[in-house]
């Protein structure tokens, strides 16, 4: 690791290389002169060299990467010039910080990042499985494909002769990667479930399957990506997902571009998933009832409002003609407010 450190007095720059582990930081650090205050970037290196500091008495702050200023002619970026960076943005107090989950609460996120690589997987070879058969001329027209008539469908396909023997070995090995997949899905399903129903995310959970298109796997993902909703605004939740449209403009002129597309990657395609349920007529139906049950009043209340002003939403846009990709996004910008209302309901009793 490369580390920088600048002595707040003197302004003497130290540079040091160290290996990545706590105490050997630990170490330098104490050794430095006066109270120290530490930084680092938000990255694949994760939150236990913060929560190592924080236990050791030392300020520390993990900086979030797309808020660091660097400067536009600067094309040379190396670890030594990254710490230097940090070092000094920490200096001006010009650190913008990213939220240092808890253990727990880094559990429940990476089981719920693993369901979602595994509905990225079994995408995958749902599409190589699909696309082998199309190009040797078989075509499912049964019905809606991978239900249990499709599956059955599957398995009555053969690839017979010794000189299909490679496509047959490659059938049957994706076959196989699906039946995992599935079986994959099924256990981290269980294990999201039963999280939901007994955790800290449960209340949150709950409060958000209020809304159509949010259910308990749903919920729980909001709830634990999101993490602290109150440090959020109900306005403002839309531009931290990058739900707001881009803008370049100068002078008198104003160009408004897609949207941003910043911040947290799943929270943003469950909202935009979530939406598309708002676009037919709101029914209340024995679903809906079975997730109010578990809410308090007020969070059922507000959810039954966000419905239908969702749905009204929805034809307002459609009478407009706006796109359908269009109206489906503005009406998830509209969605996480109505999420962030329900996360920050006061605790009620249930109903």
């Amino acid at each position: 690791m490369s580390a920088a450190a600048i002595d707040g007095v003197t302004g003497e720059l130290i540079r040091q290389r160290l290996v990545p582990d706590p105490a050997v930081i630990l170490d330098w650090l104490r050794a430095l002169p006066g109270p120290v205050a530490v930084t680092y970037e938000a990255g694949p290196t994760g939150f236990g060299l913060a929560r190592a500091l924080t236990g050791a008495g030392i300020r520390c702050q993990v900086a979030a990467p797309s808020k660091i200023n660097r400067p536009s002619g600067d094309r040379v970026k190396t670890d030594a010039r990254d710490a230097v960076l940090l070092a000094r943005l920490l200096r001006l107090d010009d650190i913008v910080t990213v939220r240092v989950p808890t253990v727990a609460q880094e559990a429940a996120r990476d089981l719920v990042r693993a369901r979602e690589d595994v509905r990225g997987d079994l995408m995958r070879i749902r599409h190589r499985i699909s696309k082998l058969l199309l190009r040797h001329g078989q075509v499912y027209y049964g019905g809606a494909a991978w239900t249990g008539k499709h599956e059955a469908w599957l398995g009555q396909i053969r690839f017979a002769g010794l000189e299909r023997a490679g496509t047959r070995a490659a059938y049957d090995a994706d076959r196989e990667a699906l039946t995992l997949a599935v079986l994959r899905r099924q256990r981290l399903d269980a294990q999201i479930t039963a999280l939901a129903a007994d955790s800290e995310f449960t209340a949150v959970t709950r409060r958000l399957c209020c809304l159509r298109g949010i259910s308990t796997l749903t919920g729980f993902a909001l709830a634990v990506e999101i993490g602290d909703w109150h440090r959020l605004t109900g306005t403002g939740i839309g531009a931290y997902l990058g739900l707001v449209p881009g803008e370049h403009s100068t002078g008198g002129s104003r160009r408004q571009l897609g949207i941003t597309k910043t911040g947290n990657t799943h929270v943003r395609r469950l909202l935009i998933e979530a939406a598309w349920h708002h676009k037919p007529a709101y029914r209340i139906g024995a679903t809906m009832r079975a997730r109010w049950a578990q809410a308090p009043a007020a969070a059922q209340a507000r959810g039954h409002a966000g419905n239908q002003r969702l749905h009204i939403r929805w034809t307002q846009l459609a009478e407009r003609k706006k796109t359908h990709t269009v109206a489906c996004v503005a009406i998830a910008r509209e969605l996480a407010g109505w999420c962030w209302s329900l996360a920050t309901l006061p605790e009620l009793p249930t109903a």
